[in-house]
């Protein structure tokens, strides 16, 4: 008979991950409260947008530096190891992976790409009203307008994407007993098979990457 499995508990997502995946939850939430509003939050809304774009910047560059399992080499496969993982969900009989599966790692990278053209596109904006966006005079009235109306339906776009990640999470939760969200919060799984995460990079790495960014983003939207 072979021994029982030992469950480890295994350090899996950094604190620069976790905290970009938060807040970045709330400053999208935030943006669509403010810019729903109209007129008066706009400022507001622009400001979301700011740091939303400082974020996804920092996460960009993260994904080059950062812990192993932050690194997009770790998680962006192939076509075909994506549809051999694809087939092993219908067939109830996925592999195990302590950071994102292949269909999960390119669901971060379509959310990250259409989260990038959201803020571009609200960079270049306009409302037809009083308010410009601080790159709308880059482009001609007409053509700002356009990339307004690519701004909302991009949004749209946005919201499919997140309701289907959450509904992912969920379902690893139900049927894997996967809880991928309170991962997200401590950063720790719990793992049969006795393997490592990898590398975890110092955060004062993060805090340097993140203040390159942010300085770029001001410079951006300040001197542009």
């Amino acid at each position: 008979m072979k021994p029982a499995a030992t469950a480890h508990k295994i350090k899996v997502w950094d604190v620069p991950v976790r905290l970009f995946h938060w807040l970045l939850l709330g400053l999208v939430g935030f943006s669509w409260w403010s810019g729903d509003a109209g007129d008066d939050q706009m400022v507001w809304h622009s400001w979301s947008g700011y740091a939303i774009l400082t974020l996804l910047l920092f996460r960009i560059g993260w994904g080059f530096i950062g812990s192993d399992t932050a690194r997009f080499v770790s998680f962006v496969r192939g076509p075909g190891a994506s549809f051999a993982y694809l087939r092993s969900v219908f067939k109830r009989q996925p592999k195990a992976y302590l950071g994102h599966n292949p269909l999960g790692g390119w669901m971060i990278m379509a959310l990250l790409a259409v989260l990038l053209i959201q803020v571009v596109t609200g960079l270049l904006g306009n409302d037809d009203s009083d308010y410009e966006a601080p790159l709308a005079h880059w482009l001609s009235h007409d053509t700002s307008s356009f990339i307004t109306t690519l701004h909302a339906y991009n949004f749209d776009l946005l919201l499919i994407l997140v309701g289907l990640h959450v509904a992912a999470v969920l379902a690893h939760l139900v049927m894997r007993r996967d809880d991928m969200l309170k991962a997200m919060f401590t950063g720790v799984k719990t793992s049969l098979t006795g393997e490592s995460a990898g590398r975890m990079v110092p955060a004062w790495r993060a805090l340097l990457v993140l203040a390159v960014v942010a300085l770029g983003v001001y410079a951006l939207v300040t001197l542009a």
